[in-house]
């Protein structure tokens, strides 16, 4: 009985050892950063609906914005205008995300449609050290 007692402890420290590991080694993966901006003329009595792979990250009115920090590889980006007053269509964006490169976007509206609009070239992580970045620290919910 001790013998059985004592190879299913070890084998239980071995299984929290490998598990310890591997969510260290999860969590360890580089990503990058994903910024989306709210147009000035967007319109004072409208928002944007923001998901990212499906999954809704939140509603911005007018002096909001969204940033995060996305695992490396492909992600979807939609945007949808709120409120849903008539017809206006989501559009999507697909962003193949690099590790430690930045991803800026800025939510337009025009002409009933909504769209994300890049910002120029994507910054590289020595870009971003010397435009200042990180100038704070934000929360963990990415809302701003």
């Amino acid at each position: 009985m001790t013998t059985l007692t004592s190879y299913l402890s070890r084998l239980f420290l071995i299984l929290v050892f490998i598990g310890a590991f591997s969510m260290r080694s999860a969590s360890a993966q580089p990503g990058g950063h994903l910024v989306v901006s709210r147009s000035p003329n967007f319109g004072w009595n409208l928002a944007f609906n923001l998901e990212i792979d499906g999954r809704s990250v939140g509603d911005f009115v007018r002096g909001r914005h969204y940033q995060a920090w996305l695992p490396a590889g492909q992600h979807v980006l939609t945007v949808r205008k709120v409120p849903y007053v008539g017809y206006v269509a989501p559009t999507s964006t697909t962003v193949n995300v690099q590790p430690g490169w930045t991803y800026a976007f800025t939510a337009m509206f025009d002409s009933q449609l909504i769209f994300l609009k890049p910002l120029g070239a994507w910054l590289t992580p020595g870009e971003d050290w010397q435009n200042g970045w990180p100038g704070r620290s934000f929360p963990g919910t990415g809302i701003d």
